[in-house]
């Protein structure tokens, strides 16, 4: 029986931390089941925030000198995570944190030097997970829908809610398909910030606003929703197409942003109505990510759709992301498809990542 025991890494757009899941997989008559058997998140620091979110504005030597930087920090992270692990680790899987993420130019880039990691660490490595999914002329994203299809089969639909939202499931002709839908916690968060807020706890501050009808049919009327999948968003995307809409300072702070959670539902809520309609039945959706514990969010999702929304253990909710690129690591690990071409719009399905072998 096929067993691996995997530390998952992974550092989102809304800057949270570096998220670290130690977990455990198993290939039981074929089908994989998962523990995640400790997991943390590591916050960012000041320094570490500032230095990731001005990444893509320094020169070439500096950005190359960051990246192996951002590498010493996972490694040193790890290091001091398994300190206290009595188990014996066969891989690290790192996703690293995107600073580009422009497919069409085939330009990519996750910071956090995968040999670096396995040189401090001592621990065979995995990352850089994107970049040969992108040289098939694929969008690199989302990659967490094989692992939704092989670890949570038993939802039709897996939806996070990170920095931006993003959708996974079967279609009719029982493939795979998965996008990015539209910006959660990017968006919030920046609003949060102007009341020293680093996140709209339970959206304390959208409740105090109103729905403003001409600024959320302009935000519904983004080009971007009317592009059919695969597709994926960026924060480059979120400067040029999405924050010029928004605003972010009194009068109409309040409005805003309430209209942004109203803007959020509609768009969540067509992603999976509209397969529903075609199907003709009730379905189940998983949520997880951070923006699961904004419960003024998941109320007025849940008013926008039939579905049966499921919210999963905590430690999932958090963590789910971690393990699954340590599962798409074990993929990798095991040269089986990790990247799927009806998922990315790849040429054909791939196994994506860099291998940095010690041992």
């Amino acid at each position: 029986m096929p067993e691996y025991n995997v530390v998952g890494i992974m550092s989102g757009t809304s800057l949270d931390g570096l998220d670290i899941a130690l977990c455990n997989f198993k290939l039981i008559d074929n089908n994989w089941q998962f523990k995640i058997l400790n997991a943390k998140t590591f916050e960012y620091d000041e320094f570490w925030k500032n230095k990731l979110t001005n990444a893509s504005e320094i020169s070439a030597f500096e950005f190359v000198k960051l990246h192996k930087e951002y590498g010493n920090f996972i490694a040193q992270l790890i290091n001091n995570f398994l300190k206290e692990i009595e188990i014996k680790v066969d891989l690290i899987s790192s996703h690293g944190h995107t600073v580009f993420h422009l497919p069409e130019l085939q330009i990519n880039f996750q910071i956090g030097d995968g040999a670096i990691i396995a040189a401090k660490t001592k621990i065979n490595t995995v990352s850089d997970f994107r970049t040969l999914d992108i040289a098939l002329s694929g969008q690199g994203a989302p990659l967490v829908p094989i692992g939704d299809q092989l670890l949570f089969n038993n939802f039709d639909f897996c939806l996070n809610l990170g920095g931006f939202a993003n959708i996974s499931f079967n279609n009719a002709d029982n493939k795979r398909v998965a996008y990015d839908i539209c910006p959660v916690n990017m968006v919030l968060n920046e609003f949060a910030k102007t009341h020293n807020m680093d996140f709209d706890k339970d959206g304390e501050l959208g409740k105090k606003g109103n729905v403003l009808p001409n600024l959320l049919n302009q935000l519904n009327n983004i080009e971007y929703y009317k592009k059919s999948a695969p597709k994926s968003l960026s924060k480059e995307w979120y400067i040029s197409d999405f924050k010029q809409f928004i605003n972010l300072n009194k009068p109409g702070f309040y409005d805003n942003l309430r209209t942004v959670y109203e803007h959020i539902a509609v768009q969540i809520s067509l992603s999976f109505e509209n397969e529903i309609f075609e199907k003709k039945s009730i379905k189940s959706v998983l949520i997880t990510g951070g923006g699961t514990f904004n419960n003024f969010l998941i109320e007025i999702i849940k008013t926008k759709t039939k579905a049966q929304i499921f919210i999963p253990e905590k430690q999932i909710v958090e963590y789910k992301e971690a393990l699954i690129f340590a599962f798409l690591g074990v993929l990798r690990f095991r040269n089986e498809i990790n990247s799927l071409a009806s998922v990315t719009g790849a040429k054909f399905d791939n196994s994506s990542g860099i291998i940095n072998r010690i041992n």
